[in-house]
């Protein structure tokens, strides 16, 4: 590891060098202000000394160089590999810079309020140790339901939904903190976060100052260079490594050059400052003491994973997209902008039609694949789909399950529901027999063809029939869809010609009003299992969570299909499975790929029913792809 300013000038304030020269050079008594100026000042800039003193927490070499950047930079990049404990140390700056900052505001952000949450929780966690005996009355936690605040005197540390903006617009912070910047869109970022570097705290205190300070120096009281110096508001990224098509890697780039004196100023710069400094960290898994990993795991990953893949995971590195069937960058193109609709829903629109797809797994391990249920909100004019709910669980009973599906079908206005055959048939009859549906006096009927939709001279037959029997208001709208390998390949071809041509779409996060009509809708919260980890909480907490979890899931979808190969056997036949390095993994956080099966499965139910609402006569059999060859 090494530190590098670049072209920047040194930020003498926050040496550690320069205060212990300061102390050694005093001499005989000093009085009780300056001392206390004096230890302020040491411990400030003396970082392990000051966690380990005053927080309990010794600090690997690595996290007091990470803490101190975070202190030092004005626009700060931390791009760390996977066990690089950015939240930890996240929390131990925080608690540091609220005790010697004080007055201080900082704000917790993250593309979701959990993740936003994660580091103040870290602090609550580290304050109950007993090694923070000293440090834990200086600090108090609030949990509200759409804000979390930790307070230390005047200080205080702020976790608020990112995505209620019209509420965070009223705060001021001289701080934003945000984790997992990789998931927080662009226009989001330029629109709501940056604005907030650009307000100053005690705009009046400080042009008094300066007021004093012109006539001290008017009259020789005074020189220019001792002019007190404001800190500047600060801004603070922490991430994993994104791919070089995305907007972090963009601005992981200006950040760069500005530090080695590269010019890329444009007009359209406007917020770009070239006085400010500049930090990036950039940080692999050999930086870390070995003690921090696991040395089978890593032996494991460098065996199994493609160099790409291990270089973005463990080595801290942008890598281009890969060569994987389902490109990222492509569906990338495929999801709606931030603050356009659809977005993600927690309740659909009575005056939109929706399809749901599942993929049902039986196992109540936590180590089996996911329970996957997926919505799609469908657009009669385009006649494309859009991916606007998301639900993947294991380890969980088939009560929990039918909760869910019942929860979807009478808060979505759903035409039709498709279901993998294996596994299907049997979860529609559970329902039917469920007590939860009786009492909702709902029955669930598979609608009936002569064949699967799969061979062209009867396909128009097929569609007249599922016209003529759909009934959505008799709940009489199951497909159960027997997936053959001649299907498989016809279906994921599907999908990637939707994907290439936008014809399949990705939601977009709700912000401002579309969030706040979605965390106000009257659903059975309480009664959902939607994560292993949510814990008991409120109705309104539990929403804005829930509303999180909706745009994590969908992003795991879309990583789900990236990480999917195809496989070609010397008979033509086509399986699409996980790399191997995956599907080895074992346990709760293994990788799975059951809501890409979902969306599969989803894509294919979207194009027969508007196939079979468009029937006459005629109609055009399944589409036609180029073959994808051995």
């Amino acid at each position: 590891m090494a530190w590098s300013k670049g072209v920047q000038g040194h930020r003498m304030e926050y040496s550690a060098r320069a205060i212990n020269e300061e102390i050694l050079e005093k001499k005989g008594f000093i009085q009780e202000g300056e001392a206390k100026v004096l230890l302020c000042k040491f411990l400030r800039n003396n970082i392990s000394l000051a966690s380990e003193m005053i927080i309990g927490m010794k600090l690997f070499p690595f996290q007091a160089m990470l803490i101190k950047g975070m202190m030092i930079g004005d626009f700060s990049m931390f791009v760390l590999s996977r066990g690089m404990s950015k939240t930890w140390s996240a929390a131990i700056y925080v608690m540091l810079q609220l005790i010697f900052r004080q007055g201080i505001n900082i704000g917790v952000l993250s593309s979701g309020f959990r993740q936003a949450k994660f580091i103040l929780q870290k602090c609550e966690d580290i304050l109950k140790k007993p090694a923070a005996a000293m440090a834990s009355p200086m600090f108090t936690l609030q949990k509200g339901t759409d804000q979390w605040t930790l307070s230390c005197g005047m200080s205080k540390a702020m976790a608020l939904p990112l995505a209620d903006g019209s509420r965070l617009r009223g705060f001021r912070f001289s701080v934003l903190l945000l984790d997992e910047f990789l998931n927080i869109p662009k226009n989001i970022f330029q629109e709501v976060i940056l604005p907030f570097l650009g307000v100053i705290d005690n705009p009046t205190e400080r042009e008094d100052l300066a007021s004093l300070e012109d006539e001290l120096i008017a009259n020789g009281k005074m020189k220019e260079e001792d002019r007190y110096r404001w800190i500047n508001n600060k801004l603070i990224m922490l991430s994993s490594p994104s791919y070089t098509f995305e907007y972090m890697y963009e601005l992981y780039c200006q950040y760069r050059d500005a530090i080695l004196g590269v010019d890329i100023r444009t007009d359209a710069d406007e917020e770009f400052d070239a006085d400010a400094y500049r930090i990036i960290f950039q940080l692999s898994y050999d930086c870390a003491p070995k003690a921090l990993y696991d040395k089978n795991q890593l032996q494991v990953a460098k065996q199994t994973m493609s160099e790409a893949v291990f270089n973005k995971e463990y080595g801290g590195q942008f890598v281009s997209e890969s060569d994987s069937y389902f490109k990222l960058s492509k569906m990338a193109a495929c999801t709606v902008p931030d603050g356009d609709a659809p977005f993600v829903q927690i309740a659909g629109n009575p005056d939109r039609k929706y399809v749901v797809a599942i993929d049902p797994s039986w196992s109540e391990d936590s180590g089996s694949d996911d329970f996957a249920m997926e919505v799609f909100e469908l657009d009669e004019s385009s006649q494309k789909g859009c991916l606007v709910h998301a639900y993947g669980l294991a380890g969980t009973g088939l009560k929990k399950h039918i909760q869910y599906f019942h929860y979807l079908i009478t808060n979505f206005n759903v035409q039709c529901v498709v279901l993998d055959y294996a596994g299907g048939v049997q979860f529609v009859s559970a329902c039917n027999e469920s007590e939860l549906f009786k009492d909702s006096k709902i029955h669930l009927s598979a609608v009936e063809t002569e064949g699967e939709f799969d061979k062209p001279e009867t396909y128009v037959k097929d569609l007249n029939t599922f016209k003529r029997e759909l009934a959505p208001s008799q709940h009489k709208y199951c497909i159960l869809r027997k997936p053959s390998s001649n299907w498989i390949r016809q279906a994921n071809e599907l999908l990637q010609a939707n994907i290439d041509h936008k014809r399949i779409l990705f939601a977009a996060p709700a912000h401002d009003e579309n969030f706040n009509k979605q965390r106000k809708k009257n659903i059975p919260i309480e009664n959902l299992k939607w994560d292993t980890r949510v814990k008991k909480q409120s109705s309104g907490a539990a929403k804005i969570d829930f509303l999180d979890h909706q745009v994590s899931k969908i992003e795991q979808t879309k990583q789900q299909c990236a990480n999917v190969e195809v496989v070609t056997n010397p008979q033509g036949s086509q399986t699409f499975r996980l790399p191997p390095h995956m599907s080895r993994q074992t346990g709760p956080n293994k990788p799975r790929k059951d809501n890409y099966s979902a969306l599969v499965l989803g894509n294919w139910a979207i194009k027969t029913y508007f196939d079979a609402m468009n029937t006459t006569e005629e109609v055009k059999t399944f589409d036609t792809f180029t073959p994808f060859g051995a």
